[in-house]
Order: structure tokens, then C-alpha cells, then sequence
């Protein structure tokens, strides 16, 4: 079996976990004031991290609720987020994602994320990425055509003095060109790739970052411009956030205004 076809199974494992609990009540687990887990988040990640650790013993695994485990010093680590949006599912909001990445030394070479609630998986085998629906494979093609544009207005890792989310969403020029959304969940991610969104942009930092590291890969793969929100390498020395657009005029112009949320243009609206 790949490493592809195994996040696959792995990602449509928690994916199971995932659909079979939406819209039941569930026990919640307090991380912080505006942050839960919930029993769903618990049994998939543990449903993902049995199909692993079957195939693959001696891989690393990092979940998002268990931490790291396996061999110490292993150089292929798998990146675990059982339920991305889960605030969405408890409020049964159907836009929920499950995000299974293979970081092999310092670069993802396979990565799926699933649907649970629409039965779809984006997966990427690091040369090309696909749609999985109905048992049959479609390329992901970027396209800019939708002008919408998800913005992630949770804070990952702010940028003092950087990008302002809000800022951005109520410019003038980003308006007159975009529909902005936001959809709370990395499915916004895949969606560039899949053509569905012309972009997304969020602050933050994504070494070894378990809710990006499949969606950034996979959009990767399909072909998007992926940078920082200085138009830098992701997680470069210095660099901040994460900018993905369908195609590069898309990127300039966003880019552009990104810049401009942080330098004093649209300050005054916030």
C-alpha cells in the first residue's frame, strides 16, 4: 500500500468516526475558553491512528489530540487532525474536515483531506492531487472564476502590527473584486484546489501544523501559488501566515492588499 492510499483509508477511517456522530450529542472537553474537543474528536483520531499504525509501526505520529507518539527520532512523522471545524459539527454545521499528512524529513509527500459530511476526499500523492467522490478520481484544477475568498478570522499566531483579517475583508478593493467567506474549517484550503474558492488567507505559523499540512500540500500539488503574507516561502525565517490563490494574478492582488491591512489602509474601518 502507498503512503497515499493509506492517508486515504486513514482520513476516510476518522471520517466514519466523524459522519456516524453528526447531529448526536456528544460529551465536550474544555482546551480553553472558546476551544473543545468533543468524544467525536477523541474516536477518530484514535480510528485514524489504528489504520497507521497497522500499516506503518515505525512512523512518528502527531494528532491534534494526543500529541506525539511512536519511535523516538523517526523521520517520517504523520500529521493527525481528526476534526477540523469542530465547532461547526457541534453547532451542526455541516463544514467539518478530517486532515491526515506524511512529512517525510522536511517535505509532505502524501496528504488527505476528507468531507464527511459531502463523502469527498482531496488526497495528493506529492506530484499530482485528486477528488475522490462515487469511488472515482477527478484532478483538482484551480480556477478564480467563484472571486470568492475565505479568511480565516481565528487567530492562529497574530501578527503584531502585520495582517488584520477584518482589515482586509472590509478594503474597498478587496470588496470590488471578492466575495469574502468564512467557513471555519480547512476545507476552505481544498476548495482553492478544487476550484471552488479563488483563494485563502489566514495568519499563523505551519511547521508541523496538523490543521494545514495536508490542505497546504494538496493545494501545492494541484498547481496554486502558495506563500506567506509577504509573498515568502511558508514558514520562512521572518515570514507569517499563509496566503493560496488559484492562479497568480489572483495571488498578486491579494497579496497586495494583505500587505496594506497591516500598513494603515483600512486601520480606520476595524
Amino acid at each position: 500500500m502507498t503512503d497515499a492510499i493509506l492517508a486515504i483509508d486513514a482520513a476516510e477511517a476518522g471520517a466514519g468516526i466523524v459522519c456516524a456522530q453528526y447531529g448526536v450529542q456528544v460529551e465536550r472537553f474544555a482546551k480553553s475558553s472558546t476551544d473543545f474537543a468533543t468524544t467525536a474528536d477523541l474516536a477518530a483520531e484514535q480510528a485514524i491512528l489504528d489504520v497507521l499504525r497497522a500499516a506503518r509501526p515505525d512512523d512518528a505520529i502527531l494528532g491534534e489530540e494526543g500529541g506525539r507518539t511512536g519511535r523516538a527520532g523517526a523521520t517520517r512523522t504523520w500529521l493527525v487532525d481528526p476534526l477540523c471545524g469542530t465547532l461547526n459539527f457541534a453547532a451542526q454545521t455541516p463544514l467539518i474536515a478530517v486532515n491526515v499528512a506524511l512529512r517525510d524529513g522536511g517535505v509532505v509527500t502524501a496528504a488527505a483531506s476528507a468531507d464527511p459530511i459531502a463523502d469527498e476526499v482531496f488526497w495528493t500523492d506529492g506530484g499530482g492531487a485528486w477528488l475522490r467522490s462515487g469511488g472515482a478520481d477527478t484532478a483538482l484544477e484551480p480556477s478564480s472564476v467563484s472571486t470568492l475568498v475565505d479568511v480565516n478570522l481565528d487567530a492562529v499566531d497574530p501578527d503584531p502590527g502585520g495582517f488584520r483579517p477584518a482589515a482586509l475583508l472590509g478594503h474597498p478593493d478587496f470588496r470590488s473584486r471578492y466575495g469574502g467567506r468564512v467557513l471555519s474549517t480547512t476545507l476552505a484550503l481544498v476548495w482553492v484546489a478544487a476550484g471552488r474558492r479563488a483563494a485563502y488567507v489566514t495568519d499563523g505559523h505551519f511547521e508541523d501544523n496538523v490543521h494545514f499540512a495536508a490542505g497546504i500540500a494538496i493545494c501545492r500539488a494541484a498547481g496554486c501559488v502558495v506563500t506567506d503574507l509577504r509573498g515568502g516561502e511558508v514558514d520562512s525565517a521572518g515570514g507569517s501566515g499563509l496566503l493560496v490563490a488559484a492562479d497568480e494574478e489572483t495571488h498578486r492582488q491579494l497579496l497586495e492588499l494583505c500587505v496594506n491591512s497591516g500598513e494603515g489602509i483600512g486601520k480606520e474601518q476595524v
